[in-house]
């Protein structure tokens, strides 16, 4: 039977050994310990990894994924499918709302780029002008990415800050989506604290305000300690993006700053 050292088993698994402590403090990845105090990997680690990564980039919460972790040492495929089929519906719901989401805030940018690449008026700017309303409606159209159904109570609202602090990308898609979003933050016109992260504001144009909006989706459907708020205004496109403390090194990795 081979046995791994949790630096070995990282670069087998492409999952960071950040990653991997985490896991084993939440119940999901257990370690034994060499006398010296190292952590110690069976072979079962690496099946059990790419189980836990599978769980992740289907929404899964980690305290479920350790309950279909001990339903799938029982050795029951079955059971495992049961458990699986209402949180992967329940995950089905909560995609369709953000889709709607996504999709009223499209439709308000197609409406505001049509109107905004129209005859300007003459002289300055007024209030029917196109820059400050729009024929769709008036004042910000705010979307939420969070963890959360938008019509769940506001203390659930709040359950972000309770996420468990993990990233299902390890590897090659980590660096890619980390520079994905430095390339994103460069673009920034302005970058201030916000609470419990930072606001960047960037010019309101449709083709960034979509790329910020799917990078927001993709990074929540991954990492779902973070939250998400997009608010679009005709001159202006704000994103919030808040995160736990214990989430502080990411979001300066991400973002270049703290909570």
């Amino acid at each position: 039977m081979s046995t791994y050292r949790i630096s070995q088993l990282a670069e087998r698994s492409g999952v960071p050994a950040t990653t991997l402590r985490f896991y084993e403090d939440a119940g999901l990845l257990p370690a034994e310990r060499t006398p010296s105090g190292y952590r110690v990997y069976g072979d079962d680690a690496v099946e059990r990894l790419g189980f836990i990564s599978s769980a992740k980039l289907l929404g899964l919460a980690l305290d479920e994924i350790r309950e279909l972790l001990e339903v799938r040492e029982e050795g029951v495929c079955a059971e495992v499918r049961t458990r699986m089929v209402p949180l992967v519906a329940s995950r089905i719901a909560e995609t369709e709302i953000r889709i709607a989401q996504l999709s009223a805030f499209s439709a308000r940018l197609a409406a505001v780029h049509a109107d905004l690449s129209g005859p300007a008026p003459e002289g300055a700017c007024g209030p029917d002008c196109g820059c400050t309303t729009g024929p769709a409606a008036a004042g910000p159209v705010p979307v939420t990415l969070s963890p959360t159904r938008p019509a769940a109570p506001v203390s659930a609202a709040e359950s972000w800050r309770e996420a468990p602090v993990a990233c299902a990308l390890g590897g090659s898609e980590l660096e890619g989506r980390t520079q994905e979003w430095r390339q994103l933050v460069k673009r920034a016109a302005t970058r201030e604290e916000a609470p419990d992260g930072l606001r960047l504001t960037f010019p309101a144009t449709a083709e960034l305000a979509g790329q910020v909006a799917a990078l927001a989706a993709a990074e929540q459907g991954c990492c779902s300690f973070f939250d998400f708020t997009l608010h679009l205004t005709p001159a202006v496109l704000e994103l919030t993006v808040r995160a736990p403390e214990a989430a502080a090194p990411l979001l300066a990795d991400l973002f270049g700053v703290t909570t």
